[in-house]
């Protein structure tokens, strides 16, 4: 796992219009491109502490990418009035070839072990799309229990938490 930087933005723009990425990110049909087409040079110009980017790669190749941010400080409020001392997460495998493979679960226990690294976090939070059940197994696998159904920007999620007793538990 890495910093995302500018030179990622092609291969992010390209996996944006994988229709398994695309699939997790709405339940809208017809869209070419994923995450209402996110503007992967302000995305990466604007990170910090509160919100950032990371690239997973395995041998040098970039396979997937999870944000990570701080739910109650984060400027866009996409979680509305939520507690401190959360973290949210969102985390796909970019090329269809690295599907599959338990890279998925090797990012999100990298990820989860840095951010319980800090004393402060109580809890992280993701939303898959409530129709997605691959993505709620997933979560389930990793210790995350349904919280519930929320909309999020139109999109029908169902939301996860895992506390910091419950990822300490299972690991």
């Amino acid at each position: 796992m890495r910093a995302a930087t500018p030179d990622d933005v092609p291969v992010l723009r390209q996996w944006d219009r994988e229709p398994h990425v695309i699939a997790c990110s709405s339940d809208r049909p017809g869209l070419e491109v994923a995450f209402d087409g996110i503007d992967w040079p302000e995305e990466i110009a604007s990170m910090s502490p509160v919100s950032f980017w990371e690239i997973a790669e395995v041998d040098g190749r970039p396979i997937g990418v999870v944000q990570v941010c701080d739910p109650h400080r984060e400027p866009t409020h996409y979680w509305g009035d939520v507690e401190p001392d959360l973290r949210a997460i969102d985390i796909w495998i970019g090329p269809p070839d690295a599907l599959g493979r338990g890279y998925g679960s090797q990012m999100m226990t990298l990820t989860l072990d840095r951010i319980f690294a800090d004393p402060a976090v109580t809890a992280v939070v993701i939303d898959p799309l409530n129709s997605n059940t691959a993505a709620h197994r997933f979560y389930q696998r990793l210790g995350f229990e349904v919280e519930g159904r929320r909309v999020f920007d139109g999109d029908d999620c169902l939301v996860h938490r895992l506390t910091r007793e419950r990822w300490q538990a299972a690991r």
